[in-house]
């Protein structure tokens, strides 16, 4: 049973979560001013962890055929035949149905809105099909993080800083424009659509170097906006760093360090705003 569990977590990538979950964490406290609710907290926790299960999961599901046929990813657990079809949907479902239920207790705009969050999360995965736009669309998927952290506070939409939002869009384009890079050519031969699929390699790059400054130029709105003190700003620098660094450890024609500048420095750059976030609320 342990196995089974460790391969489904490492099929959905579950330590990713630190992606997406500080950045809840970040419209969460924000909405409180510090820290919120014990309660609150925990089901933001856990309709967090559903959501993004639920979605790794379909998104293995539909791309089982093109993970197949791709050799960077024909490892995985359904190509294999490690995880079955039956077994993944039901981790699918049960997620979902674990989304809805921490959304249910928190308050009823959370669970108004969560139709609409889990379901861009969902159709993000079906998206390579038909525009090369995905990387944009993964992006507001994911900007619903910080958007149902405040509204898992307060209940509203009054006053959030919508800034951060947007950043997080910004921010998720770049990075995995950047990683699709991997399958660039393996897009174009079977008819998916990416950004370096139709850019090419170095065109792609360029965009996602844009779409991180944007990203920058958002987060730095969004402590200006929230009155934050100079230790959100202390972690934004740190953010600037890593933003730069990813971008000088790849390059078009050298992706071997990729792993290293999408998995660390992501998961530096959402705990970073995080804790920069929390040290301004507490000291402002």
């Amino acid at each position: 049973m342990f196995g089974k569990l460790a391969i489904l977590l490492e099929m959905i990538k579950f330590k990713l979560t630190v992606f997406a979950l500080p950045f809840a964490f970040t419209g969460a406290f924000l909405a409180a001013r510090g820290v919120p609710r014990w309660p609150t907290f925990f089901w933001i926790v856990v309709a967090m962890v559903g959501a993004r299960t639920c979605a790794m999961a379909f998104n293995r599901i539909v791309d089982h055929r093109f993970d197949a046929a791709n050799p960077r990813t024909a490892e995985r657990a359904l190509p294999t035949g490690a995880v079955k079809r039956g077994e993944a949907w039901l981790l699918t479902f049960g997620s979902g149905v674990l989304f809805f239920l921490a959304c249910w207790n928190l308050n009823r705009l959370t669970l108004q809105l969560a139709p609409l969050a889990l379901s861009l999360t969902l159709v993000y995965s079906l998206t390579k099909r038909f525009t090369a736009l995905c990387h944009l669309i993964l992006g507001l998927a994911l900007s619903f993080a910080p958007l149902g952290g405040w509204v898992a506070v307060t209940g509203s939409l009054s006053g959030y800083p919508w800034a951060l939002s947007l950043g997080v869009i910004f921010w998720v384009a770049g990075f995995d424009t950047v990683y699709a890079c991997l399958d660039a050519d393996f897009d174009r031969q079977t008819g998916l659509h990416s950004l370096p699929s139709r850019l090419g390699r170095k065109n792609a790059f360029r965009l996602a170097g844009v779409f991180h400054f944007l990203a920058f130029l958002l987060f730095f709105a969004t402590g200006w906006q929230q009155d934050l003190n100079a230790w959100y700003f202390a972690g934004l620098a740190v953010t600037a760093g890593a933003l730069l660094y990813q971008h000088l450890i790849v390059s078009p024609t050298d992706l071997s360090r990729i792993h290293a500048s999408f998995f660390s420095m992501n998961g530096l750059i959402s705990i970073a705003i995080f804790c920069a976030t929390w040290l301004a609320l507490a000291t402002g």
